[in-house]
């Protein structure tokens, strides 16, 4: 019920010729098909060197027909814009009919059943996609659909060194872990994010358009807290506003096996369980000691612990039993 479309194009004419884009393609493709636990993620088509602008769009049709969950399409090669839109081209692309046009594929988007439907570009001028004119009702966006372009409609695509595009490869770590939160699933808008904040002002810029109604997570990691963990957040803090108590018993190494200087009450197991917990918490900025700069201190002073305003989303999540 998950499918992916996975598009690399070297092979263009001549000086056309590209280098990258295959093994961006093939890059994306490995990373798409398994989760970070190893565990199948999307049922992945991975087509290199597509050759005809007809050959494309009979791909774009079986991608986008059915009822699945979700259904992604990654495209890496050339793009172009002219007065009449944008495209992605295709090796018999000439002038005027350069491959398969933005408002093809939007329309192949507009008129599909599945729920979700994410299209990710790497190619120059992509972030015309979308942008096509009041004249088409294709260019609003239909609800579940997801774009993120590696740049805007007037500017090109750039490459790395080592062999990928840079909005590639910045896709790629983020699809790895980079753009995960903290329960590990990584979607289409913090991909951007993340993509957003490493490119500066002066480099190649990308652009989201999402018109979603539910959060679609394009891959699983290794969370970094665990659901179980996090869901005693509600118990730890029954009422978001409230401070939980603290007291040396709540240290482990405030313990008479350890030679420093103790303060009553010792480590009692039951506490130290919490606290590591709420350490665990205070890691990924849902919790914070008050008046203490460490969690240690806010124990071994008898003082407290809050939640933060990340921390009070979370609360609400684990209350309406999302989580």
């Amino acid at each position: 019920m998950r499918k992916a479309l996975i598009v690399g194009i070297n092979d263009y004419p001549g000086e056309d010729a590209l280098t990258g884009c295959i093994n961006d393609a093939t890059a994306v493709a490995t990373t798409l098909s398994v989760n970070g636990d190893g565990s199948p993620n999307f049922d992945v088509l991975l087509k290199t060197n597509v050759k005809t602008k007809s050959d494309l769009k009979t791909l774009l049709a079986e991608l986008f027909s059915g009822d699945s969950d979700i259904a992604l399409f990654y495209f890496a090669g050339h793009g172009a814009v002219n007065e009449l839109g944008g495209y992605l081209v295709t090796p018999d692309g000439k002038k005027y009919d350069e491959g398969i046009s933005m408002h093809d594929l939007l329309t192949f988007s507009k008129n599909s059943k599945v729920k979700d439907k994410v299209i990710i570009l790497d190619c120059c001028h992509s972030g015309a996609m979308g942008s096509i004119g009041n004249d088409f009702p294709e260019s609003h966006l239909k609800e579940g659909t997801s774009i993120l372009t590696a740049s805007k409609s007037d500017e090109p695509s750039m490459e790395t060194p080592n062999g990928h595009g840079v909005f590639t490869e910045l896709l790629l770590s983020a699809l790895q872990g980079g753009a995960a939160d903290l329960r590990g699933h990584i979607s289409p808008g913090g991909i951007y994010a993340y993509i957003d904040q490493a490119l500066g002002p002066w480099d190649q810029r990308p652009v989201f358009k999402t018109n979603v109604t539910r959060f679609t997570s394009l891959r699983t990691i290794q969370p970094q807290v665990s659901p179980e963990t996090l869901r005693k957040i509600a118990e730890y803090f029954p009422n978001p506003q409230d401070d939980y108590k603290l007291d040396p018993s709540y240290e482990d190494t405030n313990s008479k096996e350890v030679t420093h200087e103790l303060k009553e009450p010792y480590a009692k197991k039951e506490n130290v369980i919490v606290f590591k917990d709420l350490q665990k918490l205070q890691s990924v900025g849902l919790v914070v000691p008050v008046d203490a700069s460490y969690m240690y201190f806010a124990a071994m002073e008898s003082k407290a612990c809050k939640l933060t305003s990340l921390g009070y989303h979370y609360w609400r999540l684990v209350k309406d039993k999302r989580i």
